[in-house]
């Protein structure tokens, strides 16, 4: 063989000496780590299933390189890359229809209706200090700026400012000034990044859809008729109506005049979701994700906080089922 024949010609060298057992050098697999990359999108309360995902994931052995999050997306995927999703689940799980109301600082001379300080001080209470560029894991937040469009890519600068200017929703959370620029939220223009996790270097992309089960898929009703619909018909609609907890009710008198009808938060709230789905479909359709997750989430309503429990267990029950098919594909892209 190669190797004794090498021994022995070292052996003579010396003069007769013992003859030195040389060792093959040990194979290694030449073959680069499959970087795995994470999509976490935005959808308010929605978001919390994020956190049952990351758990499925952790637990799988399935540890991410890269996480790109949009809007509350960006929340839970700060928090992971930090290391502080145990305070964050801690924190989702302590929370009641009183105390989210009790975190929204009103106000009406701003350019949202939510300042949005009291949420800042519980973040900067474990993420103060933390930066997006010294993470151990590769993040980065999607932001949209105000005027241009802009889909602006936060990769460094403090977490907790990328954070909220990425969940800066038009209209609700004030705007967020960063270097002259005024971002809000990221779901405006890529509501779920998957061009960002594969930018930032990833090989295989895994996406969290949270308007993956959500029945906003708008079709085309031809030849409506405009005409008030009777009573037995506007009982039907209500009857069939989601429930939803907004911010905001129509009055007591208005819902006499016009039964169901929406609040003002649930307006603003449900025509951001509409876009957001549109633009979602259609990123989706032009970078598809290896893997995507769909939580089915269509009974969550988006500032139904206090349901956390419910959310992170919808995000489990829906990683589980991915589960096989993220492991054949890791399988897949490693033997490529």
């Amino acid at each position: 063989m190669l190797w004794d024949g090498i021994a022995r010609r070292n052996a003579g060298a010396g003069g007769g000496g013992a003859v030195e057992e040389i060792k093959p050098p040990v194979e290694r697999d030449a073959r680069p780590k499959v970087k795995i990359g994470l999509a976490l999108g935005g959808g308010a309360a929605r978001g919390w299933s994020h956190i049952g995902v990351l758990r499925v994931l952790e637990e799988a052995g399935i540890v991410p390189d890269v996480i790109a999050g949009c809007s509350i997306g960006a929340v839970v995927g700060g928090c992971y890359a930090a290391g502080k999703l145990d305070e964050l689940e801690a924190f989702a799980l302590s929370l009641t229809k009183r105390r989210v109301m009790g975190l929204l600082d009103f106000h009406f001379s701003g350019a949202g209706l939510i300042a949005g300080g009291r949420l800042q001080k519980l973040l900067d209470q474990d993420l103060t200090d933390q930066r997006v560029e010294t993470l151990p894991i590769k993040f980065c937040t999607i932001a949209t700026e105000l005027v241009s469009g802009h889909e602006i890519w936060l990769t460094r600068g403090p977490l907790v400012k990328a954070m909220r200017a990425s969940y800066a929703l038009p209209g609700v959370f004030d705007p967020v000034l960063i270097k002259g620029r005024w971002l809000m939220d990221g779901a405006l223009v890529n509501p779920i990044p998957i061009t960002a996790a594969r930018a930032l270097g990833a090989d295989l992309v895994i996406c969290v859809n949270l308007n993956g089960e959500v029945r906003v898929r708008g079709t085309v009703i031809q030849s409506y008729d405009a005409e008030q619909s009777d009573q037995q018909e506007i009982e039907e609609v209500i009857e069939e109506a989601p429930r939803k907890w907004s911010l905001f009710s129509a009055s007591r008198a208005d819902k006499q005049r016009k039964p169901n009808a929406p609040g003002m938060a649930t307006v603003m709230v449900d025509a951001f979701n509409i876009t957001q789905d549109r633009i979602a479909r259609s990123r989706l359709a032009g970078d598809p994700p290896d893997v995507m997750v769909a939580p089915k989430l269509a009974k969550m309503g988006l500032f139904e906080f206090h349901r956390a429990q419910e959310c992170i267990a919808l995000g489990r029950q829906a990683t589980e089922r991915a589960l096989p098919d993220i492991r054949e594909l890791l399988q897949e892209t490693q033997e490529a």
